[in-house]
């Protein structure tokens, strides 16, 4: 049963470049432009209009863009709840011009061992990262860890943890990787393995959608009965100003914005697309967790259950509930 008929999410690219070179990425391989301010000043003025609450500023890396600030200030007043995620290396030149303008600020962090992170970004960011923390938490900020879980590094939650987020008083997000295109991740975490992480999820400070838990034991998403619902939850915006659909991971087509979003997200062209959303053949035993969150939102499902009680207790932590609901 859907819940909310209208997106609730804009992933927003404002580049695709990126000062780190991870290794289950590839966005920072791809050429790009960067977004400009009045394209996103009538995208903003859109997405409000299709019911859209909270604005992702993602890339690449989002602090590369000179007007970053200016995004995220116009976001709110346009009263959108605003997330960015950053490796860190840039935040301390940006912090002041960011304060209070980022609602959800996480920094990438996948290990407590400085050798052992930096080998997997490309770059040497892991000390960024902590000065980042004590520079936002000087400024009053409440910023996120967002850890991004394989095999090899599941060792390391309980230091990033108790080294880390404890002292700092800071929400551990547990993110599961997930592989797409041709980017592969390595062995996936087995039974065993996810079981851990829910049991971990358990403690003070520590954040884990049960739902992508589940939906991995499930065997992903399938196209005979889908639970993703991307395009309809989530609107992707390139840094060519384009619609990507159905999402970026697997993107199909992607449409010219040229001012008129709302009515291109409305167009028959659109609905298409977003009819066959969680159906497409690259669609078969999906786990993109940028997705599925708002997937999983949407509609009622023993998923939507699933990730209940976590969405409840980062949004509670984070003071964000009501304008969620707004």
């Amino acid at each position: 049963m859907r819940l909310i008929p209208h997106p609730v999410l804009a992933n927003y690219y404002v580049t695709y470049r990126c000062n780190a070179k991870c290794s289950f990425c590839d966005i920072w391989e791809k050429p790009s432009p960067y977004i400009e301010l009045e394209d996103v000043r009538q995208n903003l003025s859109d997405l409000r209009k299709l019911g859209v609450n909270v604005v992702d500023f993602t890339g690449g890396e989002p602090l590369l863009h000179r007007q970053i600030d200016q995004f995220l200030a116009l976001a709110h007043s346009f009263g959108f709840i605003t997330t960015l995620t950053t490796n860190g290396m840039l935040y301390p030149k940006w912090a002041e011009r960011l304060k209070g303008k980022v609602d959800m600020l996480h920094f990438s962090l996948d290990s407590a061992d400085k050798d052992e992170h930096d080998a997997g970004r490309g770059v040497a960011c892991f000390d960024f990262v902590l000065e980042s923390i004590n520079v936002a938490k000087s400024l009053g900020e409440r910023p996120d860890i967002l850890f991004t879980v394989f095999k090899h590094n599941l060792h390391q939650i309980e230091r990033v943890y108790h080294e880390i987020c404890v002292p700092n008083k800071l929400m551990l997000l547990l993110n599961p990787a997930f592989e797409y295109n041709q980017v592969e991740t390595g062995d996936q975490l087995s039974e065993e393995e996810l079981d851990y992480l829910v049991k971990f999820s358990k403690q003070k400070w520590v954040y884990l959608n049960e739902a992508f838990i589940q939906l991995r034991k499930d065997g992903g998403n399938h196209i005979d009965k889908p639970v993703c619902k991307a395009a309809s939850s989530t609107l992707v915006i390139s840094p060519e100003n384009e619609l990507v659909l159905p999402c970026y991971h697997l993107g199909a087509q992607k449409f010219p914005i040229e001012g008129n979003l709302y009515e291109l997200y409305k167009s028959k062209e659109v609905k298409q697309l977003i009819a066959l959303e969680g159906r497409l053949p690259a669609c078969e035993g999906c786990t993109i967790n940028c997705y599925m969150q708002p997937s999983f939102a949407v509609e009622m499902s023993r998923y939507w259950w699933k990730a209940l009680p976590s969405t409840l207790k980062y949004n509670l932590h984070k003071g964000t509930w009501k304008r969620m609901l707004s």
